[in-house]
């Protein structure tokens, strides 16, 4: 597995070597099929230019600067120098671990990207990899710390994946909307026991366990068949409208809801009986 930065995880007087990969892919935050800004005459791709609309003249990249507005159009100019001043260094290249807390007490709201921490190739030092792992994972606990990469500093948790340990960075509290206006929403609508048991039997009659096989999209798909078309002269047929859904009563979707699953299980029961059968008449 291909790391992007190599260290250590380190807490106590323990330190343990590691490299840090992606778990996700480049492309994984949008389709999987990209796309160029053409001419629509010519169909030549676009050329983005830095324009200055003082000057009326494009400009290079060494006269281009960062800056930071204070009010509208008023601009604080930030040099390269300026922002590395602040920048951290660190030459011990080590994540260092500050606290273990209970792993359900983190709300996944402030995990940003995902990495899989990879062990170093000597049996020796994958051993204390594996007794972290396997520690955290009869204790339940996740690990929060911090580490630079790049001169930056970032947050991080890290917790037992299966047989591996994953690293999620993480997003700073301020970087996190609160919820207390929902929560104030919410606070003074009641349910009745007879929708709360109705509820109970439709998300028990969709009850099933997490295949991440089944986590698929069907944007990226419609989106390769449309090309595909495309590129065979075929004329592509203009979806339906679809129809805004009628406002009903909360206990009449309920009951139907039920009525439903129900019937989705009846039917089930006899295709899963013939499989059964056609089975045994095959042994």
């Amino acid at each position: 597995m291909r790391t992007t930065w190599n260290g250590s995880l380190s807490f106590g007087l323990v330190s343990i070597p590691v490299g840090l990969a992606p778990a996700t892919k480049p492309a994984a935050r949008q389709s999987d099929v990209s796309f160029r800004l053409l001419h629509r005459e010519c169909a030549t791709p676009i050329k983005q230019k830095r324009w200055c609309p003082t000057h009326d003249r494009e400009v290079s990249q060494d006269e281009i600067v960062r800056g930071f507005e204070v009010t509208k159009g008023q601009f604080l100019i930030v040099e390269d120098a300026d922002l590395e001043a602040i920048e951290r260094s660190d030459d011990s290249r080590s994540i260092e671990i500050t606290r273990f807390v209970p792993e359900e007490s983190v709300d996944p709201i402030y995990f940003d990207r995902t990495y899989f921490l990879v062990p170093a190739s000597g049996p020796a030092q994958r051993r204390p990899y594996v007794l972290l792992l396997e520690a955290m994972r009869q204790t339940g606990t996740a690990a929060l710390g911090r580490f630079v990469r790049a001169g930056r500093e970032s947050l991080c948790l890290v917790r037992a994946k299966d047989d591996a340990l994953a690293l999620e960075t993480l997003f700073v509290v301020e970087d996190v909307y609160s919820q207390a206006e929902i929560s104030e929403a919410v606070a003074g609508a009641d349910v009745k026991d007879t929708e709360l048991e109705l509820a109970r039997q439709v998300i028990e009659s969709l009850a099933g366990d997490f295949e991440p096989a089944e986590l698929h999209s069907e944007y990226r798909r419609d989106l390769r068949a449309l090309l595909e078309a495309k590129l065979r002269g075929e004329e592509l047929a203009v979806p339906e409208p679809v129809a805004e859904a009628p406002v009903i009563d909360l206990m009449e979707a309920l009951k139907a809801s039920v009525a439903a699953a129900k019937q989705r299980s009846g039917d089930e029961k006899p295709a899963r009986a013939k499989s059964k059968s056609r089975t045994r008449a095959r042994s």
